[in-house]
Order: C-alpha cells, then structure tokens, then sequence
C-alpha cells in the first residue's frame, strides 16, 4: 500500500484529493492548520498543526515513510482577499514559509516524490489585459510579471521545488491551477472565488432581487470543476513530466455570464448590481496544448454540468445557515 501526505487536507481541493487517494488505495496521512469545514476528512490519519512551524514539519515527516507529498497547503483565497493588497504580507510569508519546510523536510526525511501546487496567478499581468484572452501557455510565465503578491510566491516556490529536484533528486511535478471549483469549498467569508460566490448571490437573492458584480461583470476567467483537477493531479504525478503545467479549463466565460448561469440553474431571474471592487486581470484563459501533448488528456468537465452540482450544495447551505 503506498503512502502518501496531503498538506492543505483541511482544505477544499486537498479534503477531495484525500477522497480521490483513498479511492485509489493509498494510507493517507491529511494535515492543516484546520480540520474540514464541510466534510469528515477520510483520511487514515489527519494531524492539525501550522506547517509555518519547521518542528511540526518534521514530525509529520519522520515517524513514517511517504511515497508521495501533495503540498496543497497555503494562505489564499478569491479576489475579495488577495486583491485587495491588505492581506499581501501574510500571503506571502505564510505560504513561503510552508513551502520552504517542506521541500527542506522531505529532503531531510527521505520523501523523494512531490506534487505542488501553483496558480495560474504566475502569469504575467501584460498579457492578460484583453477579456478575450487567447490562453496562457506555460512558457508565458517569463519575464515574470504576476499580477499579485500570491502570484509571485507561487512562482518563486515553483523555482524552489524544481531546485531542490536539481540537487537532491527529489521527483517533482508542478500544476498552475486556473481557478478550481466545485462542493465542499469556501461559499462565504470573503475568502471564495468567483462560482462560489455568484452560486451564494443567487441562492440568497430573492426572485427579481439584485446581486452585486465587481467592475463591469465583462472580464474572463475559465473555472475547473474539481474532479478534473483531480484526474490532471493524478495523471501528472504517475508520469514522466514534471511540469509546470496548466491544470485549467479553456471554456472562457464573462462574469456577468457566470451570475446568468447561476440564475439559470437556480430557476431565478435577479438583476446585476455593478459596484467598485476587486477585479484582478481582465482576461484569463488556460492553453491545455502542454498537458494534451505530455499526458494524453486535457480537462474536458462543462462548465455548466460543474456549476449545477456548485449551486445544488451552495444553496443547501444557505438554507442550513437561515436556521
């Protein structure tokens, strides 16, 4: 039985992972900061601790020989909390900090296989002005120029995953995710992303009521339904490849449309209030060339089909938080 340790369990794409692993047969040690939120994690062993601390990061690692590292674990969240440049410091040093005891530890402690996480906030900002964005290939990525301070750790851990695989060996697969989605995740709070939040306006909003949209509502994103993003993990860490590669939809859709298409599942017709707020770049588009070429797949969920089993379990919520 192979062993594998998910750093970011308590999260929304490590507590589906964790699901996804223990499907496929694996002993799963889950670790975070914070136990799940929405589910009862599956893994074998779930340890709640701050991967901040390097002596935590060495116990969770010494007591058990790993397989695999999935190293999902970070301080992040939608536009409402990295794009307002409040949060920028604990961003930054907060998921450096993480990353920088892992990759330290799994050298220390023999683990010889990671998989992480990147974002496809990597990208440089020039060229993401346009809503119709044509696709971000991975070669994109330099001359660097991320549109955050989240994307400019992201791609500085990128570089120090793929160097300590320089200099000691270690096996290391990279995926820059492009906006992952799905049940199970932050709805609220302020830390949610787009679907999340458009899927909670709705299913709060009454039948011809408003719902607040950011800038315009006409910037672009592509958004992943979370079981591809698993299937694109999986694919990538059983191969050759080490990436860094999209894991991302190339399906591109306004703002303004993915609130319509909340509503169009929801059966409800509510007005798009525009006001000031966070926006990040104007378009976003994920190139999924690479990831065809290297593994044979390419994401492939729709859009909609992601979004109606979202709004489903939003709107559940909602109704369980009124009571």
């Amino acid at each position: 039985m192979k062993r594998a340790l998910v750093c970011g369990a308590g999260g929304f794409i490590g507590g589906h992972l964790v699901k996804r692993l223990k499907r496929e047969g694996y002993f799963v040690r889950g670790v975070d900061i914070k136990e799940h939120e929405y589910a009862v994690s599956q893994a074998d062993d779930f340890i709640k601790g701050d991967l901040r601390d390097p002596l935590f990061c060495d116990k969770i690692t010494k007591d058990m020989k790993f397989d695999e590292l999935y190293q999902l674990a970070a301080d992040m969240g939608g536009a409402g909390y990295i794009f307002t440049g409040d949060h920028d410091s604990a961003v930054m040093h907060n998921s450096a900090t993480i990353n920088l005891n892992m990759a330290e530890v799994s050298r220390l402690n023999g683990i010889t296989k990671i998989f992480y996480s990147s974002s496809a906030c990597i990208y440089p900002e020039r060229i993401q002005k346009d809503a119709n964005n044509p696709g971000l290939k991975e070669e994109d990525a330099y001359p660097a120029g991320p549109d955050s301070e989240y994307g400019w750790e992201k791609l500085f851990s990128e570089r120090l995953f793929m160097a300590y695989s320089r200099n000691y060996g270690i096996e290391v697969h990279i995926a820059r995710f492009h906006n992952i989605f799905g049940p199970e995740g932050t709805w609220n709070g302020g830390r949610e992303k787009a679907p999340a939040a458009m899927c909670r306006k709705v299913a709060e909003a009454a039948e011809g009521g408003k719902m607040d949209i950011w800038g315009d509502g006409e910037q672009t994103r592509t958004f992943l339904y979370v079981d591809d993003c698993l299937e694109g993990i999986r694919r990538l860490m059983e191969s050759k490849f080490a990436g860094p590669v999209n894991i991302g939809s190339d399906e591109l859709i306004s703002i303004n449309n993915l609130a319509k298409m909340a509503m169009q599942i929801a059966g409800k017709n509510v007005e798009l209030n525009h006001i000031p707020g966070p926006l990040g770049v104007r378009g976003r588009c994920s190139d999924n060339t690479l990831i065809q070429e290297k593994l044979g797949w390419r994401p492939s969920s729709k859009l909609i089909d992601g979004m109606t089993v979202t709004y489903k379990w939003i709107a559940a919520q909602v109704e369980k938080a009124k009571k």
